[in-house]
């Protein structure tokens, strides 16, 4: 009898423990005496892009495949060797995409007919100086690249200035919510809830062009100016 009352004690007790774990894992929901205020507002600060990426490729026709592949890569191995010698390192150089296509003729009413091949060779070229870029591009276009998309200009490391803007967008919060609660007769409270809203830092789309001349009619500058990294906030607030 004993034993069976010990085992209907450590039972209840295990069930207790359950239970409390059970209710010590929910979350508490505020509870709002006075008025609630849900604020939406925006951080804003501006960085210097310092990282330039330019995509450059080598597109070539021939009637065969491997006439087309080798003209290819021996045209972008030209374009590699003078990315180097003017400065770009080798993990700063990648190649992004290779395609080797059929060529066809179409007639009417007839199957299609393969006249060649065309293959491309993409690269994605990376450097910190971005007043070089003007140069870079230069370089790959008296190098034979006919195909290039960019500069695209973005900061390295924005996550320190999207905290910045971060706080500067909790900071318009908070001065919003205070003038809505004066207006209303009321005071800020508390805060009881925020989140931040989108994706935070996206680098401008880089601009594509078609490039195929056979020398440089005169320098190419690009100007880094300036980006806007910008952060937006939800806030609740309670007013009372």
């Amino acid at each position: 009898m004993r034993s069976k009352a010990m085992m209907a004690i450590a039972a209840m007790a295990a069930t207790g423990s359950a239970a409390h774990a059970q209710s010590g894992a929910l979350t508490p929901v505020p509870v709002i005496q006075g008025t609630r205020l849900d604020i939406v507002a925006e951080g804003e600060v501006t960085r210097v892009p310092d990282i330039a990426t330019i995509s450059a490729g080598v597109v070539t026709q021939a009637p065969t495949a491997g006439a087309a592949m080798t003209e290819n890569a021996n045209r972008m191995a030209a374009v590699v060797a003078a990315l180097k010698k003017a400065g770009v390192a080798d993990r700063d150089i990648q190649t992004s995409t290779l395609n080797l296509n059929p060529q066809y003729r179409y007639g009417d009413n007839k199957p299609p007919v393969i006249t060649g091949y065309q293959a491309s060779n993409q690269v994605s070229i990376r450097f910190r100086d971005v007043k070089r870029s003007g140069a870079i591009l230069d370089t790959l276009v008296a190098q034979g690249a006919n195909q290039i998309n960019g500069p695209s200009l973005s900061v390295d490391k924005p996550e320190t200035a999207l905290d910045e803007a971060r706080a500067a967008a909790i900071r318009t919060a908070r001065a919003r919510a205070t003038l809505y609660a004066e207006a209303a007769g009321l005071r800020v409270k508390r805060i009881l809830a925020i989140s931040e809203q989108g994706g935070g830092y996206q680098p401008p789309m880089p601009v594509p062009m078609m490039m195929a001349r056979a020398e440089k009619a005169a320098d190419t500058a690009v100007e880094a100016g300036e980006q806007k990294l910008a952060v937006s906030v939800s806030v609740s607030f309670e007013l009372e």
